[in-house]
């Protein structure tokens, strides 16, 4: 392939970013007034469970052999949440912020603990056959 045909293919990509953008922005304008009338409480519930449901689907298409590295990345990401979630339950005035606060952190102990466990097995099993 030459450079001029690879710098029209690139021009075309970002023509294509572009209007995508302009069309998402168009979407968000629209749907704004709604998500203001909305209730926050159901707001924040529905993308819950929407990333509860992509974050599923995520991991288990997750092959194998990409478990342990990406293992690591969530275990550090979830160390994340448990300082934020500490931190909620700490400074939070009502009874249910601090519920949800301990709740977020033993979830997300649950599930750096969890990793290192499933990491070393994997390891052990690559040890195994290798």
């Amino acid at each position: 392939m030459n450079p001029t045909d690879l710098a029209n293919q690139a021009k075309a990509t970002a023509d294509l970013a572009l209007t995508m953008a302009d069309r998402a922005l168009a979407a968000a304008q629209a749907v704004q007034p709604l998500a203001e009338a909305a209730n926050p409480f159901l707001l924040m519930l529905t993308i819950f469970l929407l990333a509860c449901f992509v974050g599923y689907y995520v991991v288990w298409s997750v092959t194998p052999a990409l478990h342990s590295p990406l293992m690591g990345v969530t275990n550090a990401i979830s160390s994340v949440i448990v300082v934020g979630a500490i931190l909620a339950a700490g400074m939070a005035e009502s009874n249910v912020a601090r519920v949800f606060g301990f709740l977020g952190v033993m979830l997300a102990s649950v599930n750096i603990f969890g990793g290192f466990i499933v990491t070393r097995r994997m390891l052990a099993m690559f040890k195994r056959k290798g």
